[in-house]
């Protein structure tokens, strides 16, 4: 069965299909490319990030900032480029800027959720059109004599419409199902690698208040 027979048999619940279908595609495959963007180096900025804070506090900014084509470069330079923030300021500043870079990484989730949703039951609305179409023309007196011959046909081509819809779902949801794990594992790093950065200027923070000055009082707290 060639392409322009199946859309012909499967009815005018075919092209909604289609159209649903190329959104899908359209949106794998952009999220496909964000991802792998993403994977082959966020690991290895955040670990130089994480020890230039480490060795040297003030270096870290202007590497995160070098970073920032990378989501977890963004998200620590954020709280880096505050000049000498309180710790719940600094805490603040690394939560605003997970929220916001993960919800960049759902981008795309409402559209295969909402393709997830109207494909089953578009196949479904097209097999109920094809099956009226089939047995509207037939009168009680024709059942099985020949003129119910082709009806068993007609059924089979209604069914396209669903089976077309349950195709288009499901590869929207496998796609979806792993873009939902590779955010929840951006979330974890997200979450250690914050943590780490925020232990570390905490430290940072105690050091400064306990250091003494000249005239043997202690330096006063920062103000943010």
């Amino acid at each position: 069965m060639s392409v322009s027979d199946l859309f012909t048999k499967g009815g005018p619940a075919m092209w909604p299909l289609l159209t649903l279908s190329v959104l899908s595609v359209g949106t794998v495959f952009e999220r496909c490319w964000f991802w792998g963007r993403i994977l082959l180096r966020e690991r290895e900025v955040a670990d130089r990030i994480l020890e230039s804070a480490r060795n040297d506090w003030s270096s870290a900014g202007p590497i995160a900032s070098k970073a920032r084509d990378q989501p977890i470069g963004r998200f620590l330079a954020a709280p880096l480029k505050l000049e000498d923030p309180d710790p719940e300021l600094f805490r603040l500043a690394l939560e605003s800027a997970a929220e916001e870079e993960l919800s960049a990484m759902r981008k795309g989730d409402k559209l295969l959720e909402a393709v997830i949703a109207l494909s089953p039951l578009l196949g479904l609305l097209g097999t109920v059109l094809g099956l009226i179409g089939s047995l509207g023309s037939i009168r009680i007196g024709q059942l099985g004599t020949d003129a119910t011959a082709g009806v068993t046909l007609g059924i089979g081509e209604a069914l396209i419409s669903t089976a077309t819809g349950l195709v288009v779902a499901i590869g929207s949801l496998a796609f979806y199902r792993l873009f939902q794990g590779l955010v929840f594992t951006q979330a974890k790093l997200f979450r250690r690698a914050g943590n780490d950065l925020e232990l570390l200027y905490r430290q940072l923070w105690a050091q400064r208040r306990d250091r003494p000055v000249s005239n043997g009082e202690t330096e006063p707290t920062p103000e943010s």
